[in-house]
């Protein structure tokens, strides 16, 4: 299996980013592999000039073609994503998610922004045409440490026992996913069945 997370903030220390970095350890200790994007790896002038030719671009579309699921962790501004996030979604073609399986995170500073994830996220992440969208997860800043030193970030526990059940649901969905069809395949059936009539 093979799951691609991409991280919504443009700060090199940020919550949805310990989300994912949770969300990665516990997938590779599952053997899933794990490629991870963050906003800030992507030049900032080929979103702003919507460069679908960028080389990271054009890594970005092709793990997401080959990957089982995608899980995208964001914080919450004003009742709303990421804006770098959405320049990025915006790149994706119209059925990239198609065949896929969506885990969407977000932070944010309140309880009142819990909605921003249905309200705001998920409608596009519709659009590209998920196979199967997750309820996905809301954290408090609160619920979330840093890491300081050599201790490591941290979750509460009711957040940690959130995250962990989010993630057997999204590891048992794309686990049962119908793989989709071969082209090769498909016409091979289709000749094979011609000359059988």
């Amino acid at each position: 299996m093979l799951v691609v997370t991409l991280g919504g903030s443009p700060s090199q220390r940020s919550r949805s980013g310990v989300l994912l970095e949770k969300t990665r350890q516990w997938l590779q200790d599952k053997g899933v592999e794990v490629v991870s994007y963050q906003i800030r790896d992507f030049p900032a002038e080929d979103l702003l000039h919507a460069r679908f030719d960028s080389p990271k671009v054009i890594d970005l579309l092709q793990q997401v073609a080959n990957a089982d699921g995608l899980v995208i962790a964001t914080p919450v501004y004003k009742a709303s994503f990421s804006g770098a996030l959405k320049t990025v979604l915006d790149l994706l073609p119209e059925r990239a998610l198609a065949h896929k399986i969506v885990l969407p995170m977000a932070t944010g500073g309140s309880i009142a922004h819990m909605l921003a994830v249905d309200y705001a996220l998920k409608p596009v992440l519709s659009a590209l045409k998920a196979q199967e969208l997750l309820h996905g997860i809301f954290a408090e800043d609160s619920q979330i440490a840093y890491a300081e030193g050599s201790a490591q970030a941290q979750l509460v526990p009711v957040l940690e026992q959130r995250l962990h059940e989010a993630l057997e649901t999204f590891y048992s969905a794309m686990a049962r996913r119908p793989k989709p069809l071969d082209p090769n395949v498909l016409n091979e059936r289709l000749l094979s069945a011609r000359w059988s009539i």
